[in-house]
């Protein structure tokens, strides 16, 4: 690990200020994907900027017919939520499912968003349930909000503040997770929104989560697992490497969305919504 400055700032303000006055300085959130990679020696930075003692970053709120999670609020906590799990609570089996205890524990919502991990957990739940991602200056639509491999439509001196999920009829997760890390091999999330638009979301497949039109389509007509036979990926726009081929993720998509569309369906039935 390189020599690097340390600031830990109690406002967001003064963090803001900070990443402003160094255009190569670094949030650190949970540091679950940051700090092995300065461990390594993969990244290089003069300054890391610790939010962690920034209280207003963490917390989960309901405000109308949005849940707000702050963006340093931990996997662990997103799944414990009480009010998580009677509003969305296929969000809250998705935060059940990240890594390891200690992941769960010290990765953070808007860690995890901003990395953009192209096989994390929550890109899924962002996009397919039309999150809105709130930084410090504006609010970004979740379509917007992914661009590429690992990145995202945050300015150099941007941070998240929180992500607001509008609250859906229902929303399903499932994954085919690595042995070791429990990343997404492949991921779908399979929300209805209140309104009943139906958006399937996923990750784990490409350089960037994406939604799937054809499966919206199909499930906007009828929201039943036979409705998704006719559905498939074309392998020439997925991924492959060393965990999967191409052509494999596109065999795991239509088993993977039903199972999430299962999990959808029992997650209106717990909101009484059947």
């Amino acid at each position: 690990m390189y020599d690097f400055a340390y600031h830990q700032p109690t406002h967001l303000a003064q963090a803001a200020e900070l990443l402003q006055s160094d255009a190569e300085a670094r949030l650190l959130a949970g540091g679950m994907s940051l700090l092995p990679s300065l461990k390594l020696r993969l990244a290089r930075t003069p300054a890391l900027i610790d939010l962690g003692a920034i209280a207003p970053l963490a917390g989960i709120r309901h405000d109308a017919a949005m849940l707000a999670l702050g963006a340093m609020t931990t996997h662990a906590a997103v799944a414990s939520s009480a009010l998580v799990q009677s509003l969305v609570p296929g969000l809250a089996r998705l935060a059940a499912g990240i890594g390891d205890p200690m992941v769960r524990n010290r990765g953070t919502v808007g860690g995890s968003v901003a990395n953009a991990d192209p096989a994390a957990d929550y890109p899924a739940a962002v996009l397919a349930l039309d999150a809105l991602i709130v930084t410090q200056r504006r609010e970004i639509a979740a379509q917007a909000f992914f661009t590429g491999l690992y990145e995202t439509a945050l300015a150099p001196d941007e941070i998240i503040t929180e992500v607001r999920f509008p609250v859906p009829r229902c929303a399903g997760y499932a994954k085919l997770r690595h042995p070791a890390s429990r990343f997404a091999v492949m991921g779908v999330m399979v929300a209805r929104s209140a309104s009943d638009e139906v958006r399937v979301a996923v990750t784990g497949a490409g350089p960037r989560v994406f939604r799937v039109e054809a499966a919206e389509a199909a499930l906007s007509r009828r929201f039943d697992p036979a409705a998704l036979d006719e559905v498939s990926l074309d392998p020439v726009q997925l991924m492959a490497d060393i965990h999967g081929s191409a052509e494999y993720r596109a065999l795991c998509f239509r088993p993977l969305a039903k199972k999430a569309l299962a999990d959808a369906v029992r997650s209106g039935g717990e909101r009484g919504q059947g």
